[in-house]
């Protein structure tokens, strides 16, 4: 069987998902697994996927990096696959694992991948640094901050941490410590 995995990092890339379904269906899937969540998070439908494989199953995914965020975990997903006697096949980069030169070519790309992300993750911290000497990075705005005063009102009338964190969407942890900041003012 064909089983198609189809992922994308936000809800607002709509038109996205819809393209590696379409392109999914087009390679003769017949069963696929779509979420949207960043890779860096948990991935149900992906665990879902691998679950459902069975022996001589194929995993099909449109592009590499919607399936793995490492050479590490790529293995992982590989090896989970094989494992139950079934192979993954990448469209974009017409890529088998069910042979040897598919599977060369798979831990091959997944390492040129790594090394290009990993420069480019080292030339962003590089960009971040200079910018912070040269006093024009200022960092993400704070949110939490932004609210203090909801905060403080909101715990005045009686409400929880927890609801307050909840009610202006914001972590409890911030919660804490706004209130913390505000009883040492005074």
């Amino acid at each position: 069987m064909l089983i198609g995995y189809a992922r994308t990092s936000t809800t607002e890339q709509k038109a996205g998902l819809e393209a590696q379904e379409r392109d999914l269906r087009a390679a003769g899937v017949e069963r696929v697994y779509r979420e949207q969540t960043s890779a860096t998070g948990p991935r149900k439908a992906l665990q879902d996927a691998l679950d459902y494989v069975r022996e001589s199953d194929t995993l099909i995914v449109t592009k590499l990096d919607r399936l793995a965020r490492s050479v590490g975990d790529l293995l992982t997903i590989t090896r989970a696959i094989e494992a139950k006697g079934g192979s993954l096949r990448i469209l974009n980069l017409n890529l088998d694992t069910e042979t040897a030169t598919g599977k060369l070519m798979l831990n091959l790309i997944g390492s040129i991948a790594q090394f290009e992300r990993e420069l480019m993750l080292e030339r962003q911290r590089e960009g971040i640094a200079k910018a912070k000497a040269e006093g024009k990075y200022k960092g993400r705005k704070p949110t939490a901050k932004a609210k203090a005063n909801q905060v403080i009102e909101l715990s005045a009338s009686g409400c929880t941490r927890e609801r307050i964190a909840s009610q202006l969407n914001i972590g409890v942890a911030s919660v804490y410590r706004i209130l913390a900041e505000s009883k040492a003012k005074g």
